[in-house]
């Protein structure tokens, strides 16, 4: 498991460092895994699975679904999905959202776009 994290790392260009804050993982934590003295429990693997982009079974032992890194039907989910993770007001957007009734999202949304309206023509008129 450790290998693969450490190429995820390089493909991604992040160090272990950005990886521990971003998931809340202990730096040590890592470090017990490298060196053998545990292993790494579900939850903190889906973690740093989602952080990738990855699935776990990926994770764990390399292995894809039709040898590709995509854990995601299509590209516009994939790219819906990747901006939310790396925007934090998205990803808290998100996730106050799951909570909402439909009724009340449905409100909600109206109320965002009519404020990105309202923002876009006061853009329009130069303000």
């Amino acid at each position: 498991m450790y290998e693969i994290f450490l190429k995820l790392l390089e493909k991604k260009g992040v160090t272990v460092y950005k990886v521990s804050k971003s998931t809340g993982i202990a730096g040590s934590t890592f470090t017990d895994w490298k060196n053998g003295r545990s292993t790494p429990k579900q939850d903190k693997l889906q973690k740093i699975a989602d952080y990738f982009g990855v699935t776990v079974d990926y994770l764990m032992n390399g292995i894809t679904d039709n040898d590709s890194e995509h854990y995601y039907t299509n590209e516009e989910t994939r790219e819906i999905a990747q901006e939310i993770f790396e925007n934090p007001d998205l990803k808290s957007l998100f996730h106050a959202a799951r909570d909402i009734p439909p009724e009340k999202l449905r409100a909600h949304i109206t109320f965002i776009k009519s404020l990105k309206e309202q923002e876009d023509k006061h853009n329009d008129e130069g303000c």
